[in-house]
């Protein structure tokens, strides 16, 4: 069950799969807490939080036991409402924390990513010949031991460099240049456009006098004009025909408007008057690739019009990637949402809620 039945309240659940194993009875009893977060942005992360318990030798025979906590060990981790639960995060363990103190029994904080911590193992330089960037993606993730799961970006570049970055840091560049993002969901690596056009996945819905109501505790939406554009240009030069590439994007080259009235661009325009940003120092060699980092440099500029906070009771099925809707907050803040980043926290004292950060971009 992706949410809990507030007519019928259920107990959260959780499990925690480690190396393909159901962890044991005894050592899940000692979980105290559990936080996934999940990015589009960077790598997703889970953190255990486990108590000592009344044998004061148990804790470090658990900070040594490689059945458990070993670096590198697979840690599965699922949540969700009596026996129906979903899987958050598949990573590998990174790093263990525990905590010693005179007057209170150790505590421990197992700490993992998700498996694109394998692609910023040291900066790398190289260069790719005849490539597009989804295809450089591919290669990238065969190289992590990922499998590759990519949208075609369509334009083929006679050269990219790879200039002393890491393999994470070099595809999240080439990602921005075109609005595609990079996320790994267990051992596949996704090369995607930014999905703010997708139809809406959950609607949460407020209450006739804009108060919160169902799962929904609170949200905390922000609308800056400031950095909002009618139009991008970019320029470059075409080495072969010696000639000025220009590329652009305008009003009217929205993917979508996520149920606004007006885009961010269309909006600061009619207030403030048309401005136009020019993007001239990133190297630019084909008229096709002009016209793709335009675009796609408006429509990163546009999501940045409203950005927002919330908070809900735990849902599994909100993840960092979808589009959420906002009913019942009025004209301006109602209306679609892309979720960028989520965090499922569960406590044995809390019990389980979802933050989540989103953008949108129109009004």
């Amino acid at each position: 069950m992706a949410v809990a039945d507030l007519r019928n309240p259920l107990v959260p659940a959780f499990d925690v799969i480690v190396n393909n194993r159901p962890m044991k009875t005894e050592a899940r009893a000692h979980i105290t807490s559990i936080e996934v977060d999940e990015s589009t942005e960077l790598p997703s992360m889970f953190t255990l939080g486990m108590a000592g318990s009344s044998g004061p030798d148990r804790l470090i025979s658990w900070v040594d036991n490689d059945e458990l906590f070993a670096i590198g060990n697979k840690v599965e981790i699922k949540l969700g409402y009596m026996d129906h639960l979903q899987t958050l995060i598949i990573g590998e363990i990174t790093g263990l924390e525990p905590a010693f103190a005179h007057n209170r029994v150790p505590s421990l904080s197992v700490r993992g990513y998700d498996l694109r911590h394998r692609l910023q193992r040291g900066p790398k330089s190289r260069s790719f010949s005849g490539k597009k960037d989804s295809e450089i993606a591919s290669l990238i993730a065969g190289d992590a031991r990922l499998t590759p799961d990519v949208r075609d970006s369509e334009t083929v570049h006679d050269y990219v460099l790879q200039d002393n970055q890491t393999d994470l840091e070099f595809l999240l560049e080439r990602a921005r240049r075109i609005q595609y993002e990079v996320v790994v969901q267990d051992k596949t690596l996704l090369f995607r456009p930014v999905g703010n056009a997708q139809k809406e996945i959950i609607i949460f819905k407020a209450g006739k006098s804009g108060s919160l109501a169902g799962d929904l505790l609170e949200f905390h939406p922000r609308l800056v004009s400031g950095g909002q554009v009618s139009e991008v240009t970019v320029r470059g030069w075409d080495p072969k025909e010696k000639r000025e590439l220009v590329g652009q994007a305008k009003i009217g080259d929205e993917v979508s408007k996520m149920d606004g009235e007006s885009s961010g661009g269309a909006l600061a325009e009619s207030r403030f008057g048309p401005t136009t940003e020019t993007v001239s120092r990133v190297p630019v060699f084909t008229q096709t690739e002009a016209d793709q980092m335009a675009k796609a440099r408006f429509n990163s500029l546009l999501l940045q019009l409203i950005t927002g906070d919330g908070l809900c009771r735990g849902r599994t099925d909100l993840r960092a990637g979808i589009v959420i809707k906002m009913d019942g907050l009025g004209k301006r803040f109602g209306g679609q949402y892309y979720v960028t980043a989520v965090t499922h926290r569960y406590s044995a004292q809390g019990g389980y809620q979802t933050h989540f950060s989103v953008r949108r971009n129109a009004s």
